[in-house]
């Protein structure tokens, strides 16, 4: 961090400005002063600054861009760095599954944000897709996300196709857009749930839109957007008293919202196990698991969720390609200790 006037603020390194108000400013709103006082800062760039609360008098941050400052008050702006208006590549190893000259699979693993975003501006997959692809990697959909046709969440693990060229990127696009209704596109996903359903398969048929309160959740809502997820049990597994206290379900979309699968799940009463953002009034029945059940789940830190399954089209060839991922280690383990009951 370096002390500077607005006149020396880096596009690489962190800058501090310091700002005394003076007798005649006093009583005036935060932003109108800084706006005069950092002209080299744009009337937006403060604000968000000042929302981001990277704006203090003494030791408190001041997020109200009308605050009214008082003569002989020290703010003090933190200013980080410009973020570039187009991601670059950075040397982050993918675990390659297929690879030519239109696509590319790769198996995410857990951690890894798909595209730039805020609060994730490095360090993602399209970061590293450009780093490995370089100028072939399709620009279509934004700057920010070159090549993504479908995602998946930070913490969920498994096969995604990224087109490298115009051509690949909209076949897949119109592929992924239908969902295998009249393509033999298909995604599977393995996931671990809260529960044992009282029938061997089902549909979640029920839409989705933004969480009413929490914007940064989902919610089954009936002004949301059609979602359908068809599931299957697989294997289910018993607590340390022999009853039933969990599944590993085979899920297949045939829509793609944001946390589509954790979301319906959720809505059935079969959360994933280790979702703590729509399964947490479910995370005491851990206790009725195994010591060892127990530790593997609390060592998971994240929502069991694997994408184990994706099927297309070739967008050149026309070839219909299929590829399975095994479950990740974390997941493995965390089937083989609900196997034995403790």
């Amino acid at each position: 961090m370096q002390n500077s006037s607005d006149q020396g603020i880096s596009a690489t390194n962190d800058v501090t400005l310091d700002v005394t108000v003076q007798g005649d400013e006093g009583s005036v709103r935060l932003d109108r002063v800084l706006a005069v006082r950092s002209p080299a800062l744009s009337r937006s760039r403060l604000k968000a600054l000042i929302l981001a609360g990277q704006v203090k008098i003494g030791a408190n941050a001041i997020r109200d861009p009308a605050y009214h400052v008082a003569a002989g008050d020290t703010i003090t702006i933190d200013v980080p760095p410009a973020i570039a208006a187009e991601p670059e590549g950075e040397d982050i190893a993918l675990d390659i599954v297929f690879e030519d000259e239109d696509i590319i699979v790769i198996n995410k693993p857990k951690g890894l944000v798909v595209h730039p975003a805020a609060g994730h501006e490095t360090g993602t997959l399209v970061n590293a897709l450009i780093a490995h692809c370089g100028a072939t990697l399709s620009g279509i959909g934004g700057v920010k996300r070159p090549g993504i046709v479908h995602r998946l969440d930070k913490d969920t693990t498994g096969l995604m196709v990224v087109a490298k060229n115009d051509h690949a990127h909209q076949s897949l696009s119109a592929q992924f857009a239908d969902h295998g209704r009249t393509n033999d596109m298909r995604r599977g996903y393995m996931a671990f749930a809260w529960g044992v359903p009282n029938r061997q398969r089902g549909t979640v048929d029920a839409p989705i839109d933004r969480h009413p309160h929490a914007r940064e959740k989902m919610a089954v809502r009936d002004t949301g957007r059609e979602a359908v997820t068809h599931w299957e049990v697989q294997q289910t597994f018993n607590d340390r008293h022999g009853k039933p206290v969990a599944s590993l379900l085979a899920c297949q979309l045939e829509t793609g919202r944001t946390h589509q699968i954790r979301v319906h799940l959720a809505h059935v009463q079969h959360p994933l196990m280790g979702d703590s953002v729509y399964g947490p009034h479910f995370k005491t029945k851990s206790n009725a698991l195994g010591p060892v059940s127990q530790k593997v789940l609390a060592e998971l830190d994240r929502q069991a969720l694997h994408a184990y399954m994706l099927t297309l089209e070739h967008p050149r060839t026309g070839e219909i390609l299929e590829w399975i991922s095994d479950l990740p280690p974390d997941l493995a383990r965390l089937r083989a200790a609900l196997a034995v009951t403790e």
